[in-house]
């Protein structure tokens, strides 16, 4: 089942059940076919069961930081269209117009300029501007000039090459990616953040759940300890103990109750919804057993994990970086072409006139600093600075690789940790139904019926606690190998 939403003008987003290709076993299994989530405004208004797809699709959907990751893109690429924009014709246009007076004469002076520019891939600027400029004197009578200026400035040693003069555009693109990347990792986060709070509350309604059962069990022990009482096969006194047990019980659910509702309003905050909702969480606490690839996973979360990837690119600036600084510590060298035409036409008292001048040129300019450190200051810092990236992307591969391995370690542990309190749950009931047989029998006591109640619920809180635990686990390695949107087959359409 597939589902598509639009965040504002930017956001497309395509849901679906999760989705483990790069395993060898599933992750998790398909969530079964389900109507699209009510309405936010609805929420509200009755009790709305959400699952863990649907809540994933309202984070998408609401959530505040994903929003706003996606307003700060709108500046991101913009940022990008500058730098592309260098290479494009640059057209400036300059009016101007005054009156003055003084005790001479007076007069009004007009200017109008407009000028052409355009930067090659190579450093080449061309130039072409054509201005206008009129006086009008009520005693020096008027004055109009009007001409074209052309240059071609070409960079031999600073400035010039085809790698430095892109190197903006390079390092511009560089950072989109990093900014996609940071896009990605944030909204990973963010899915994150959503399936564990969900998670959260499934585990508090479990322990509701779970507490009221050892209340309904207290309840009912007392009922059998009346009837005992009764019927003379048990003193007076010893109900205190069921009827403390049951006071803690009331109390345990009173406490039970009081986490759902602080979790519901963990979820909500998150799905940026009215906290009011009165919501519940209903997915089935399942749980599979996986099997995974250290080097596989290891592999993939060098070619995935969105933080190792952007310091890769940091690497690569740095090294465009380098290669700028060291353009920058050049003799400037230029060849410069150029050639202007100008027209001069007068009046006043004495007559009119006309004049037309044209001139054209071709040099070379050569600036060579002498004893200025400030040209070796930045690549000095530029070529610290590739060194120091060596080093960051040494310590985060490393970094990377411990994290698998350490979440790889963490799911088989918590895999293990479930089984085992699997088996001690199915123990305890057995042990606390034959304990209560041989109270009935008068064989047992009221204190060791009550001690095998305690270990039941310890022992259920633990095998949901691990089951938790193992699904959190699954989800915290897909984070670290960089893989939670693919798993939710999340496609981001961020062009």
């Amino acid at each position: 089942m597939n589902r598509r939403l639009a965040l504002g003008a930017f956001l497309i987003v395509t849901l679906s059940a999760p989705a483990q290709a790069w395993r060898e076993e599933p992750l998790r299994p398909s969530a079964p076919s389900m109507p699209d989530p009510a309405p936010a405004e609805l929420l509200s208004e009755q009790m709305a069961d959400l699952s863990l797809v649907d809540a994933v699709f309202l984070g998408l959907r609401n959530n505040r930081s994903i929003k706003s990751a996606y307003l700060w893109r709108i500046a991101d690429k913009f940022d990008l269209r500058v730098s592309e924009d260098a290479f494009n014709p640059k057209l400036y246009l300059s009016n101007s117009y005054r009156a003055s007076r003084g005790h001479a004469d007076s007069q009004r002076a007009g200017q109008f300029g407009a000028t052409a520019t355009l930067l090659g891939e190579y450093g080449t600027v061309v130039s072409l501007g054509w201005s206008k400029y009129h006086t009008q004197a009520n005693q020096a009578g008027w004055r109009r000039n009007d001409g074209v200026d052309f240059s071609i400035i070409q960079p031999l040693l600073r400035g010039g090459g085809r790698d430095v003069t892109t190197a903006p555009l390079r390092l511009a693109q560089l950072t989109e990616e990093a900014n996609r990347l940071g896009l990605k990792a944030g909204i990973s986060q963010t899915v994150a953040a959503i399936i564990f709070a969900y998670r959260e509350l499934l585990r508090a309604q479990e322990q509701l759940d779970i507490a009221r059962a050892a209340l309904q069990r207290s309840q009912e022990l007392l009922s059998v300890n009346q009837a005992m009482i009764e019927a003379g096969r048990m003193a007076e006194f010893e109900v205190v103990q069921t009827e403390a047990s049951l006071a803690s019980q009331e109390l345990g659910v009173e406490e039970a109750a009081n986490l759902v509702d602080r979790s519901r309003l963990e979820l909500l905050r998150l799905l940026a919804l009215d906290l009011s909702s009165p919501v519940r969480a209903t997915d089935a606490l399942h749980a599979e057993a996986i099997e995974i690839d250290p080097g596989q996973a290891i592999s993939l979360a060098e070619r995935q994990q969105p933080d190792f990837l952007r310091q890769l690119i940091m690497r690569q600036q740095a090294d465009i970086n380098l290669l700028v600084a060291k353009n920058q510590s050049l003799w400037d060298l230029s060849l410069e072409v150029g050639a202007n035409q100008a027209r001069d036409r007068y009046g006043s008292t004495y007559g009119n006139g006309a004049d037309r001048s044209w001139d054209s040129y071709a040099g070379i300019r050569l600036d060579i600093p002498i004893g200025d450190l400030s040209r070796r200051q930045g690549e000095v810092h530029a070529r610290i600075n590739v060194e120091d990236q060596q080093l960051q992307l040494a310590d985060a591969r490393q970094a990377l690789i411990r994290n698998v391995k350490d979440v790889i370690r963490d799911v088989s542990t918590r895999w293990r940790q479930y089984e085992i309190a699997q088996r001690g749950v199915e123990l305890s009931k057995r042990k606390l139904a034959i304990e209560r047989d041989k109270l009935a029998a008068g064989r047992s006591s009221n204190f060791q019926v009550l001690s095998f109640e305690s270990d039941l619920q310890n022992a259920e809180n633990a095998r949901l606690n691990t089951v938790i635990a193992y699904l959190n686990a699954q989800t915290q390695l897909d984070l670290t190998l960089g893989m939670t949107l693919e798993s939710w087959d999340i496609i981001l359409n961020d062009h």
